[in-house]
């Protein structure tokens, strides 16, 4: 087959893709990645054949990202677990803020690149990251089956599905949809029209464990066809420096990890909670410390605690391994990362799914959760104190890697991704 991956330039989204386009392409698929051409090094760096479209995307350059601590805009917050608290209007005009200056942002320099090498390539299959509509628009024009490639909970799909039952139930001449008029307007060049597989794919590739997408108070069992598919780290180029080399039990004493994510300082304006003030509340305990911040952060740290290593970057699949707590944000990245490696955590989430996934790790008893509004250093403190002396939560850490390695690995599924663009090769193509 011939398979494409479409992305847009968002570096951990992308690099949640590359074990399965290198299962596809171990097992003789011909594969081509398409995005932006910010992304280009990343891809290439994967190994993979980048194909960049004409130009990069503007999201970031036209509007100021900020944390949500001192964010005051009307986002539509898709990971809410109490959907009901949403009326019409809110979805309404959630999708009206959403579609201009998020998804059309980052799809619309695309669009027409991707549309037209799906044209002439004639993939088979376009599998892209769900935000990436881009890769939905070619593969509709030219007759190809298209899948999503998910890196967090589907939250996407089950907004959609909350918009489309209060949409509908609205007198026709009050119904609006801002994503499906952006997306159809798109096809129509095409001869095709709007249908919500625009907006799921035929199928979705998703690497959440059952328990969590079974989760009933979440309500994330939706009428659509998942393939599910192990989760596998890539952390991008790296390497494993000295001090990394131990295993967990020869270390002298229990090893700490901070790592907040590179989002929040590449993309926003910063961390949601102070380092300083969580470094210095773990300055007392008879643990290292391994803290990953870029180097302006550093700086800005002034006096660090002799117990604190700071490093600008170490491979998290490595650095996780060698842990026996890892205090992060929650992004799906590192909080599965660190699951894969039987490690207790402590999750300070922030925003978008981070409380969604920090509340689930909590209940499957593999880590502890406090929200960023309260995460002050005393109740770190408390909160690592208990990871590293709690065996339940031990236990439940072990349990929630058990899960995920139970789950078939990309390799095991290519067959399935074959079978399955087989069986959509005809409505694909309209037939």
């Amino acid at each position: 087959m011939r398979v494409l991956f479409t992305a847009y330039a968002e570096k951990t989204h992308f690099m949640s893709m590359v074990p399965l386009a290198w299962a596809l392409q171990t097992a003789g698929h011909e594969v081509r990645v398409m995005s932006h051409p910010e992304l280009t090094e990343v891809i290439t760096g994967a190994g993979l054949t980048a194909v960049p479209v004409s130009r990069d995307h503007p999201l970031y350059r036209v509007k100021r990202m900020e944390t949500s601590q001192r964010l005051d805009v009307p986002l539509l917050d898709l990971a809410d677990r109490d959907l009901g608290r949403y009326d019409w209007a809110d979805l309404r005009d959630g999708y009206r803020h959403l579609v201009p200056w998020w998804w059309r942002m980052v799809n619309d320099p695309m669009i027409a690149d991707v549309t037209e090498f799906c044209l002439a390539w004639k993939p088979d299959l376009v599998l892209w990251e769900p935000i990436t509509y881009a890769g939905a628009v070619g593969a509709t024009a030219s007759g190809a089956v298209h899948a999503r490639v998910m890196w967090s909970v589907d939250v996407f799909a089950r907004m959609r599905r909350h918009f489309r039952r209060l949409h509908d139930a609205q007198p026709p001449g009050e119904r609006e949809d801002v994503l499906a008029r952006w997306l159809g307007s798109r096809v129509a060049r095409f001869g095709a029209e709007f249908s919500e597989v625009l907006t799921t794919g035929h199928f979705t590739v998703d690497t959440i464990p059952d328990s969590l997408r079974h989760d009933p108070a979440l309500g994330l069992e939706l009428d659509l066809r998942y393939l599910p598919t192990r989760y596998v780290p890539y952390n991008g180029r790296s390497a494993v420096p000295s001090w990394l080399r131990q295993r967990r039990s020869e270390l002298p004493r229990p090893r700490v990890a901070l790592t907040l994510g590179t989002t929040a300082t590449e993309r926003f304006d910063g961390y949601a909670v102070s380092v300083a003030d969580l470094l210095d509340a773990l300055a007392d305990l008879d643990v290292e410390v391994v803290a990953t911040l870029p180097q302006r952060e550093q700086e800005a740290l002034g006096r660090v605690p002799a117990n604190v290593r700071l490093v600008t970057f170490a491979p998290l699949n490595a650095l996780a391994a060698t842990c026996s707590v890892v205090i992060n944000h929650g992004g799906p990245g590192t909080l599965f990362t660190t699951a894969l490696h039987s490690v207790p955590q402590l999750v300070v989430p922030n925003m978008f799914d981070e409380p969604l996934l920090a509340g689930w790790l909590a209940g499957q008893g593999a880590g502890l959760a406090i929200p960023r509004t309260e995460a002050t250093g005393p109740r770190v403190r408390e909160a690592v104190r208990r990871l590293l002396d709690d065996p339940a939560l031990a236990a439940g850490a072990r349990g929630l890697r058990a899960q995920m390695l139970a789950m078939p690995a990309p390799n095991d599924v290519v067959p399935e991704l074959e079978k399955l663009t087989e069986l959509y090769r005809d409505e694909a193509r309209g037939r």
